[in-house]
């Protein structure tokens, strides 16, 4: 059994929002893999299914994003799991937009649904790190990740949103690395190797070759040509 967690803000206004990339990510899996539909638990939205052979928990916190832990902690209880059986998808500044990493343990980085989730479980959860990307200055941070992702982004976003559902049933299998090429797949396809190799081409014709030289005339030929005309 596994508790996959997507982080965002609940509303409306902050649907499309890249902090609420985690939200986004859950409903794609969810609606790819014929969850049940999402209903009010845990100070969150669930929904139940499977992933390959396993038994998962979709949940969306509608705490707001700075109390996500209340959410995450009440479900983990209940459902009886470790850390190590809950996974959280977030938004992550620190990668360029459409990267994704798998991570286990660790710190919060100063994110603030990562630092609620620490305080009520522990830091031994698995984290699944959405590249945003940066806006540039710590200055501007809270009003991009507030604000909602361009109209530019929206190939590479659903690429994105595409391989993390494709990776989904390796995710929670506990599979990281197949879990990362399904994503890169969709984000980053590999080049086609077997296309063909271009036709070479041909030879320049051969230069023709030269007339041989003329043979020097001898005294014999002048008389024998002299004869020939008297004949």
């Amino acid at each position: 059994m596994k508790l996959i967690v997507g982080l965002g803000n609940p509303g409306a206004k902050y649907a499309a929002n890249r902090h609420n990339i985690g939200f986004l990510a859950l409903d794609r899996i969810a609606a790819d893999h014929d969850f049940t539909p999402w209903r009010a638990r845990f100070q969150g939205m669930a929904a139940d299914g499977r992933l390959g052979e396993t038994r998962v928990t979709l949940l969306k916190p509608q705490t707001f994003m700075n109390l996500s832990g209340q959410s995450v902690g009440e479900a983990a209880r209940y459902l009886k799991l470790t850390p190590a059986d809950v996974i959280v998808l977030h938004d992550e500044l620190d990668l360029a937009p459409g990267k994704c990493r798998v991570k286990q343990g660790g710190g919060h980085a100063g994110h603030n649904g990562l630092r609620s989730i620490h305080q009520h479980i522990g830091a031994e959860y698995g984290r699944v790190r959405l590249g945003i990307g940066h806006p540039g200055h710590k200055d501007k941070v809270a009003s991009y990740v507030l604000s909602d992702f361009a109209k530019a982004e929206q190939d590479w976003l659903d690429d994105l949103l595409r391989g993390i559902s494709d990776g989904a049933p390796a995710l929670a299998a506990g599979d990281g690395g197949r879990f990362q090429n399904a994503a890169a797949n969709r984000t980053a396809p590999a080049r086609n190797s077997g296309t063909e190799a271009p036709t070479p081409k041909p030879a320049p014709p051969p230069a023709p070759k030269p007339d041989p030289a003329p043979q020097p005339v001898t005294l014999t030929d002048r008389l024998r040509a002299l004869s020939d005309r008297f004949k």
